[in-house]
């Protein structure tokens, strides 16, 4: 008697403890009765009738991320690795759909991602897939909208997470890139020096330029200097030749000065001796006298006659008067 009683009350508090249960927040449960859908709870404590009703299964409401990985070919023959995750969760209202529906919803939503991508990529080349991801994770998002919604789920984002060609592909189009950029680096490179050569030849003409007015001002200061020379000179009885011989013979002697005071000149005057100074000076002197005297002598000769038959008689080459016309 005492041994069926305790078995009794072990059976009864058995059954009391299987009539409640917890259901975990983000978590729906489903309850049958003999096998036929009754419930749907929600978090927190519930409560069943033992026996009688089961618990057939637990939803999960949570956001889930399924990682498809897709190999395709792309317009230009290129084949690719595409890996795509989908972010989706089930509709709270629709745990019935969800649960009784669909009974593999990851192989489900695999066959709409490879079915999309597959009619997708081969529209476009290689260059546009990675430009148009977005427009391809867009039409998986629609199409999984359209055909998981009746199953009680709500696709919440698609993203293409990875484009990858074949390795040989990958290596041509870094070739292509390094090329383009070689390309447009001598580009820049050649205006570069274009630019600094025009810059250069205008530096050198600009100075051309000051060095040719430095110059004539040089020249200009130094033809004053002679004259101002000469005029002293003159002053104290030397007439212009014997001044130009003395000025040219200055000027010898302090170019000869200017080069003996560089030490790493290796000229060598050819005479150089007093005696070739003072020959110099005589005949300098000789010249500029013998010059003067041709001079007056062509002054002496007669001015040049037109006659009226149109013929020159007395013609002086150094004359440069208009001629005289006589009867």
């Amino acid at each position: 008697m005492g041994t069926a009683f305790i078995i009794l009350i072990v059976f009864g508090l058995f059954i009391l403890l299987s009539s409640f249960f917890t259901v975990k927040q983000q978590t729906s449960v489903i309850v049958e009765r003999f096998g036929k859908f009754t419930s749907v709870r929600n978090s927190g404590l519930q409560l069943k009738i033992p026996i009688i009703d089961r618990i057939a299964g637990r939803v999960n409401l949570k956001i889930q991320q399924l990682d498809v990985l897709i190999e395709t070919q792309t317009k230009d023959n290129v084949f690719i690795k595409m890996k795509v995750s989908v972010q989706f969760k089930v509709i709270q209202e629709h745990v019935y759909e969800a649960f009784y529906k669909l009974e593999y919803p990851h192989d489900q939503i695999t066959a709409y991602v490879f079915d999309v991508v597959r009619a997708e990529v081969p529209k476009l080349i290689l260059d546009d897939v990675f430009v148009r991801k977005d427009d391809i994770a867009i039409a998986v998002k629609r199409e999984l909208n359209e055909a998981m919604t009746t199953y009680g789920y709500d696709i919440i984002n698609t993203l293409v997470t990875d484009i990858d060609p074949d390795i040989q592909v990958k290596n041509a189009m870094n070739r292509i890139n390094a090329t383009e950029r070689e390309k447009t680096a001598t580009m820049f490179e050649s205006e570069a020096q274009r630019i600094r050569i025009v810059a250069k030849a205008k530096a050198e003409a600009e100075s051309k330029k000051l060095q040719g007015q430095g110059i004539a001002d040089q020249r200009r200061e130094i033809a004053r200097g002679l004259v101002e020379s000469v005029e002293v000179l003159n002053n104290v009885g030397i007439n212009s030749q014997e001044a130009s011989a003395l000025i040219v013979i200055t000027q010898h002697y302090d170019t000869l000065q200017a080069i003996g005071a560089d030490t790493n000149s290796n000229l060598i005057l050819l005479p150089n001796s007093p005696q070739a100074a003072s020959d110099m000076l005589n005949n300098m002197v000789t010249s500029f006298s013998a010059s003067n005297i041709i001079g007056e002598e062509m002054k002496r000769q007669p001015r040049k006659v037109k006659k009226a038959n149109n013929s020159d008689i007395n013609y002086n080459p150094s004359d440069t008067s208009e001629p005289t016309e006589t009867a």
